[in-house]
């Protein structure tokens, strides 16, 4: 398993959280929830990036 992609994700949730928690407190709910929202696709980009490499690893692997 590739541990950078574990600490990317990692990463990303982390400074969202920070950034919804400031955005919150700032009375700022609507940017707050469009910053989660906009993490959540990041890593959604990220996961769809690593299972499009898998599937086309399989795809050699079983000469597919």
């Amino acid at each position: 398993m590739d541990v950078d992609l574990i600490f990317k994700i990692a990463a990303i949730g982390i400074i969202v959280a920070i950034l919804n928690q400031v955005l919150i407190r700032a009375g700022r709910e609507e940017q707050a929830m469009m910053t989660t929202l906009a993490g959540i696709i990041v890593v959604l980009m990220i996961l769809i990036r690593e299972i499009d490499v898998l599937f086309r690893t399989i795809k050699t692997v079983f000469n597919l």
